[in-house]
């Protein structure tokens, strides 16, 4: 698949995925230079939908300079933004940035946290780049094309049961108001595999399914830029991506479940017992 010519300047390479998914992993290289320097010791810190719900000065400025980088290569693209919102409403080709997920690991030094761009092309999702800084990881997937880590190819685990699977999930900013569900299904999940792990980034979890290093994740309140590079990934890698009703997630839901495939349906099962 490639872009319309309207989407590109003449006097630049022609915007085929593969030409997308090398700017936007150049974006998120160059954004990863300024979350390193600030790690653990960003100058201003909020909060936005929660007192756990963490924004920073770096958040923005790397946003900023994702954004940049990506107009001046694609000018006709639409955007959307943790950060910033929408801009370019309507247009064929949106990019999908979360320039740090994980800023409450990044507040306080822990070097787990990473970049999301995700591109959808009329509200299909095509390519994603998810980027680790702290570990200098590159994780990148066109559809149709397979998933990379770092330019190898990566799949799934081939785990089959639940008991022997590593789960991972999160919190979203509503679980101080309203723990339930989320404490019924950690017990459970966690009773009943190799363990759960909460590790404070959507789209690492999402990675590391895709990678094999994590048979499943699930998880309520998402919003589009947490999930959509994420989903790529991980169904290229062979994996297999939901809602919490079994049907393909629509980013603005906010449930998912992301798994090999094999356990699938053991965490649908969880999620819909009776409590």
């Amino acid at each position: 698949m490639q872009a319309p010519s309207r989407y590109y300047n003449t006097s630049m390479p022609k915007p085929t995925l593969s030409h997308c998914v090398k700017v936007a992993s150049e974006a998120a290289y160059q954004a990863a230079k300024l979350l390193l320097r600030y790690a653990g010791a960003p100058s201003k810190v909020e909060t936005k939908r929660s007192p756990i719900d963490l924004v920073t000065e770096v958040d923005r400025a790397a946003e900023k300079l994702i954004c940049k980088t990506l107009k001046r290569r694609f000018p006709e693209f639409g955007f959307l933004g943790e950060e910033h919102g929408a801009h370019n409403e309507g247009a064929d080709y949106r990019w999908i940035i979360d320039p740090i997920d994980g800023t409450m690991n990044f507040v306080h030094g822990i070097p787990l946290f990473g970049i999301s761009i995700g591109l959808e092309h009329r509200g299909r999702l095509v390519a994603g780049v998810i980027y680790d800084p702290s570990r200098k990881e590159l994780y990148t997937a066109i559809r149709g094309r397979g998933a990379y880590l770092n330019g190898k190819r990566i799949y799934v685990s081939k785990t089959k049961k639940l008991a022997n699977s590593i789960l991972s999930t999160g919190f979203s900013s509503k679980f101080r108001r309203q723990p339930e569900p989320y404490l019924s299904w950690f017990r459970t999940f966690e009773s009943n595999s190799h363990a759960v792990r909460r590790i404070g980034t959507t789209v690492l979890c999402l990675a590391y399914v895709a990678a094999g290093r994590m048979e499943g994740f699930y998880e309520m309140d998402l919003w589009p830029w947490d999930i959509a590079a994420g989903i790529v990934l991980v169904e290229e890698a062979g994996g297999r991506v939901t809602n919490f009703e079994n049907k393909y997630p629509a980013l603005e839901r906010g449930r998912l479940i992301a798994s090999n495939g094999h356990i699938h349906n053991q965490i649908l099962k969880v999620l819909h017992a009776k409590r």
